[in-house]
């Protein structure tokens, strides 16, 4: 059985509110996003239509189980920046020909791929606000599945042909797993420092959203200049991206989310709010991180406690600081290149990515 993938799971959503690529978003701060991604998706609907025909046609397999669980996730919702931004950039690089497509693809499957092994690895319950695949399947045939989309991946970048484009993408995808175990290794350990996450979150999140904009200009054959401006734009935006995924965990709304908010604090994850609210608090505030992160002793009222002492030393809000210096970052990154559709988008979804936390 096979879905579109443009199939969205239906949430809740309020009278004052609306869904945009499936995050549901204050109706105001909704359309202020809606102007900020439009120019993107404008760029970039007709390749996606076709990027979308690839992943139905790549995630087939005669193994039923394959492509049952593949698309309960592809089918999820999920904002598909990533290829996006493979699209925009190689249209940023002056690319005419059509391998920009199949690598999209391929950052897509990548992407779905890791999103399946991290939830086996966090023992996630809900993912984009349906069960998680392992839920319904079990661990062992997510990690299968998972794997089954590299290869996928992998293939796709060997018929289009370009090394460059290979060697980007498979160095991405050995950085990704390097992240993971980074991160498994800091499970539960408030003696991370903020520098050592951020290696983490540069290495598990950033490092396919720096190859996903690095790619359309390898793909283009441009300079190694304009590549590595490429590659330092996706860095700087994966960075702020995924500390804007860090500040919403305890400030955001379940239905925004498509999880419950406080599962990372529920998981012992090691995220930048917790970090900063573990250092600057006393030693009655550290005692309470350490039951609750490192030995996982939560009790009711725990959750409402750790978002109280964030409240008081301001955590959420210097990590969203953080994530707009990121943000700036990657804007200067493109500063350089001409003014076009293409530039103005990339800009625009630096605005998405950070404002998704107003």
């Amino acid at each position: 059985m096979f879905f579109s993938t443009h199939q969205i799971i239906p949430m809740p959503v309020k009278k004052d509110e609306e869904k945009i690529l499936g995050v549901v978003v204050q109706l105001g701060a909704a359309r202020n996003l809606t102007e900020k991604l439009k120019p993107l998706l404008d760029l970039t609907s007709e390749d996606m239509a076709a990027v979308n025909r690839i992943i139905l046609d790549k995630a087939v397999s005669d193994v039923e189980m394959i492509p049952e669980l593949a698309h309960h996730l592809i089918d999820s919702g999920g904002k598909r920046l990533r290829p996006m931004l493979t699209i925009a950039s190689a249209k940023l690089a002056g690319y005419k020909g059509e391998g920009h497509i199949r690598l999209a693809a391929c950052v897509e499957f990548m992407h779905t791929a890791t999103l399946l092994h991290d939830d086996v690895v966090d023992d996630s319950d809900f993912r984009r606000g349906k069960k998680a695949a392992r839920l319904l399947w079990g661990n062992q045939a997510s990690v299968l599945v998972g794997d089954f989309l590299l290869g996928q991946a992998f293939r796709m970048m060997v018929d289009v042909g370009s090394l460059s484009a290979l060697k980007i993408l498979s160095n991405a995808a050995a950085v990704i797993a390097e992240g993971e175990v980074m991160q498994l290794a800091a499970a539960k350990d408030l003696a991370t420092t903020e520098d050592a996450y951020l290696s983490i979150i540069n290495a598990k999140t950033a490092a396919l959203f720096s190859a996903a904009a690095e790619v359309g200009a390898a793909i283009a054959e441009r300079p190694a200049q304009e590549q590595a401006t490429l590659r330092s734009y996706g860095k700087s935006l994966g960075i702020a991206f995924q500390l804007i995924d860090d500040a919403l965990d305890y400030s955001g709304d379940s239905a925004d989310l498509g999880k419950d908010v406080g599962d990372d604090f529920r998981e012992g994850k090691i995220t930048l709010p917790v970090i900063l609210a573990y250092r600057r608090g006393d030693d009655a505030e550290r005692d309470f991180w350490q039951r609750t992160i490192t030995r996982g002793e939560i009790n009711d009222g725990d959750l409402e406690h750790a978002m109280q002492l964030m409240a008081r030393y301001q955590t959420v809000e210097a990590t969203r600081e953080r994530a707009t210096y990121y943000g700036s970052v990657a804007r200067d990154a493109v500063a350089t290149f001409p003014d076009g559709t293409a530039k103005s988008a990339m800009l625009d979804v630096v605005e998405f990515c950070i404002g998704r936390a107003s």
